[in-house]
């Protein structure tokens, strides 16, 4: 396991390189300027202010320069300044990942919860009413965009019916406290893990499908368990293995899908920032971003890998 782990580790080290690499050559040939972005359309632009500043920044260089001159930065830990505020990037991200991860494990809590139980009950009752409704649903959840859900979310619990807030994390001038942040998580979440949700009834119903049908649940039927025990024990245990993996694939689909229903919430996490960052040209932050995205894929694939082995004694990785 310890060889596979960095076998692992050391082919993610040119796939990271690479990513970042064609991300840092399509943010070179954006449309507009970094400089003219940063200078407010009220003031004077004077053209050798913004030569000194471009020169300043490093824009003057040949976009070769300017990528091996970052990558010398990230070889010492630092992923340079944003060219708006001129924070530390590493301080922008690990302000708001925060505030994303809560958002993404909430969504993804929703997801594998009614997914799981849905699944469950869709496969026991084969053929039902419930089934071909869960299917139905099942469909419908997979056709529906992220942003479509979010803003009929707003529409029916935030203006209609006035019980969530739309935006923010927190009410602006009010003490923290736990129920006016679940308040503000409510429709962000649902509108990310309710798409999910219908992945992971598919899976876990066709999983459920398929372990019923084997020896060893006839056989424990055949022994006289009751059938709570064989759903649970035999079924359950062994249907929701491939489940982990589904788990593993949705969390790289949760972080993109999280800079849409951030920009609509406004939920201050690193998707908004990143939009912020793709409208002001600000290319320090959009790479800290694309590394920082890559690397929990990365990560997520690998951990799905380890967990998996666990999980099911046969699979040995060498």
């Amino acid at each position: 396991m310890a060889t596979y782990i960095l076998r692992r580790l050391l082919v993610s080290i040119p796939i990271l390189l690479g990513i970042t690499l064609i991300v840092f050559l399509v943010a070179s040939q954006m449309p507009g300027d970094a400089v003219l972005a940063m200078i407010s359309t009220e003031t004077p632009q004077s053209e050798d202010l913004i030569r000194l500043r471009r020169g300043q920044l490093g824009l003057d260089l040949p976009v070769y320069e300017q990528y091996f001159r970052w990558l010398g930065q990230l070889l010492q830990g630092n992923l340079g300044y944003s060219f708006q505020t001129g924070e530390p990037v590493i301080g922008i991200l690990s302000a708001r990942i925060p505030a994303t991860l809560w958002l993404m494990g909430t969504a993804l809590l929703i997801a594998v919860a009614l997914g799981v139980a849905m699944g469950v009950v869709s496969a026991l009752k084969q053929y039902s009413r419930t089934d071909y409704t869960f299917t139905f649903l099942g469909f419908a959840g997979v056709s529906i965009p992220d942003f479509f859900l979010g803003m009929v979310l707003v529409y029916a619990f935030a203006l209609q019916l006035p019980i969530f807030p739309t935006s923010g994390i927190a009410t602006a001038g009010a003490p923290f406290s736990l129920a006016d942040s679940l308040r503000h998580l409510a429709l962000p979440a649902l509108a990310l893990g309710l798409v999910r949700t219908a992945t992971f009834m598919r899976y876990t119903r066709t999983s459920v499908l398929e372990v019923m049908n084997n020896d060893y649940v006839r056989t424990a039927r055949a022994k006289g368990l009751r059938e709570r025990l064989v759903i649970v024990r035999h079924i359950l245990r062994n249907a929701l293995l491939p489940v982990v993996t589904v788990v593993g694939l949705t969390l790289p689909v949760l972080f993109g899908g999280s800079v849409i229903i951030e920009m609509i919430f406004q939920w201050p996490g690193i998707g908004l920032m990143f939009i912020g960052a793709v409208t002001g040209r600000d290319s320090p932050v959009i790479m800290g971003y694309v590394l920082f995205s890559a690397v929990v894929v990365q990560a997520c694939n690998l951990l799905t890998d380890i967990a998996y082995s666990f999980l099911d004694p046969r699979i040995r990785y060498d």
